[in-house]
């Protein structure tokens, strides 16, 4: 029988009214969210074009990213201190340990130090950036319209996963980016938010730029099973080559940070100083370089080619990263592994005793096995190869040398880069199993261990003598075989109105067929609690006749208040 009490019905409508507005509002940051991915991938384009014309001399390949590094790192250092780098990192840390308030500063920052410095040809990404941007938006929106803290974070994670569906055009991968790098939880309650914000996002993105892939990506087959040797051989360079990129842009942005402080604005331009000389020699290198990963694809590089431009390019990123530009690392680990798949697809090409795929398959294996090295996304790697080639051929190979790469990665760089990174900005974030307990509260931490155990046989009127003065006031009826139910007072005291008095407490027991376990969350409680005659039992999952305690709504709100009270209190020290 559904539970008559006023209040809880009040609080089943407001909970249906809040989950109809954040999904309407879920929309509308989606949109917003695409449309800043667009406009800032749009806006590197054409400052580049501005920057470097069509057939550039060498001298403006030098003199362009010194000058604006100069520009930028006065930007960075004065103005817009907190936009350095990728933005996944803040982002992380943004969402984990700020309630999801990115500050106003923050997105406009990125968009403009992040164009500047992509533009002018630092080998960095797009992507990151713009999950920054996203997400910084989504928090200051969530702002403005002063909703709770919790929802703010929420709608900071659907900003980055509507800005990283529109960036890369990949939607699912998206979401599985968010979930597994910024929530750091792949079974989140968010998950539908962000499905619908990387929808809508990538539909405006196509509805603007067209619905083109960013890679042509050629098709794949798996010639021969022996192949598979030849991708965990991908799979071990690929981990090596990971260790070979964090370590280096760990250890030289550790110089950088050891230089006085006085220097900082001029940091970026030693990078600059640097990446001028490189593109002189090797402009395949600058900025994004999505170009040239797709004539890898294709399989129209020849070997030295790819080998040089793999090195250079991790070269280069190390150096514009560390530097302290503006940009991030999710393009270039891409750039890097296609260059280092494609190289030894060539060698397998050439050499195998046996028949092998094109190169250009050993290039697209190799931008997942990167990313997942690198990054430590193996989940959104496959998924993101996925969505490219949508073809499950790829998928066992792909799967082969992310987990080499993934293992060798973990053992040798034991810290997650952009973990990493955060740490040598004396920023900790809490492990896995601390996130999940800090951001979801469980029946467990609402019930109550008070509820007084009632033998089923007892009368009503006895019953509701002995439960009134509890705390809770409910109690688990039972019987030798196990508890069989609950009751409350309020269910006690309207049977002995009723004249009910003499009749045993277990005839108007709730039975156990509303309940919940420990480890279920508040969505689950609220949910069964509006079922239920005022008490849920909170049961084990090993034997359902096993009561480890009662939800009660006088319980809950004061476990509610309690924790709001600790947030509070936290804050303020």
């Amino acid at each position: 029988m559904a539970l008559r009490v006023p209040a809880f019905a009040r609080l089943q409508e407001l909970l249906l009214q809040e989950k109809r507005t954040f999904l309407a509002l879920t929309i509308v940051v989606g949109v917003i969210a695409g449309l800043s991915a667009v406009a800032f991938s749009v806006a590197i384009d054409r400052v580049a074009r501005l920057f470097f014309g069509e057939n550039p001399p060498l001298l403006r390949l030098f003199l362009v990213p010194v000058l604006v590094s100069l520009v930028t790192g006065m930007l960075l250092a004065w103005v817009f201190p907190d936009v350095r780098g990728s933005g996944v990192p803040q982002t992380e840390a943004a969402f984990h340990l700020h309630g999801g308030v990115i500050p106003a500063r923050v997105p406009i920052g990125k968009f403009i130090t992040g164009v500047l410095c992509i533009a002018s040809g630092h080998s960095m990404g797009r992507e990151g950036p713009s999950v920054q941007i996203g997400g910084g938006i989504a928090s200051v929106i969530g702002q403005r319209l002063k909703l709770s803290p919790n929802r703010v974070r929420d709608l900071l994670a659907v900003g980055t996963a509507g800005a990283l569906s529109a960036a890369f055009n990949t939607p699912v991968a998206a979401v599985i980016f968010t979930l597994e790098e910024i929530i750091g939880d792949m079974n989140a309650s968010l998950i539908g938010s962000t499905v619908v914000a990387s929808v809508a996002a990538v539909v405006v993105e196509r509805s603007l730029l067209g619905n083109e892939p960013l890679f042509r990506v050629p098709t794949y087959h798996l010639v021969h099973p022996a192949e598979l040797l030849a991708y965990a051989i991908l799979g071990v360079v690929g981990g090596a080559v990971s260790v070979a990129f964090c370590k280096g842009l760990l250890a030289l942005r550790a110089w950088f940070q050891s230089l006085p402080s006085r220097t900082r604005p001029l940091q970026p331009a030693i990078g600059g100083v640097f990446i001028g000389l490189l593109i002189m020699a090797a402009p395949q290198v600058m900025g994004v370089g999505y170009r040239f990963v797709d004539q890898a694809l294709d399989g129209r590089m020849a070997l030295t080619l790819l080998l040089s431009l793999c090195v250079l390019k991790l070269v280069a990123t190390i150096v514009s990263y560390a530097s302290g530009n503006a940009g991030g690392i999710f393009a270039p680990s891409l750039y890097i592994g296609a260059m280092a798949g494609g190289a030894i697809g060539t060698l397998v090409h050439q050499y195998a005793p046996f028949p092998t795929g094109d190169p250009g398959a050993y290039a697209l294996v190799g931008m997942g096995t990167l990313f997942a090295g690198i990054i430590r996304a193996p989940m959104t790697s496959v998924f993101m190869i996925f969505e490219l080639t949508q073809d499950y051929q790829i998928i066992v190979p792909l799967m082969v040398a992310n987990l080499l790469a993934l293992t060798i990665s973990r053992r040798y760089q034991p810290i997650p880069v952009y973990h990493a990174l955060l740490q040598q900005d004396h920023i900790h974030l809490p492990s896995a199993e601390a996130r999940q307990l800090s951001h979801t509260m469980t029946a467990r931490d609402v019930m109550s261990t008070d509820a007084l155990h009632l033998p089923a046989d007892e009368s009503i009127a006895a019953a509701l003598t002995a439960i009134g003065g509890t705390p809770v006031e409910a109690g688990l009826v039972g019987t030798p075989d196990g508890v069989i139910g609950v009751v409350t007072a309020e269910a006690l005291r309207a049977a002995v109105e009723g004249g009910r008095g003499a009749e045993p407490v277990g005839s108007v027991a709730e039975t156990l067929q509303v309940h919940v376990h420990p480890d279920h969350g508040l969505d689950v409680v609220f949910d069964r609690l509006v079922q239920s005659r005022g008490a849920l039992p909170v049961v084990n999952r090993d034997h359902v006749r096993r009561v480890s305690g009662v939800v009660t709504l006088p319980r809950l709100m004061e476990a509610l208040s309690a924790r709001a009270g600790g947030r509070g209190a936290g804050t303020a020290s």
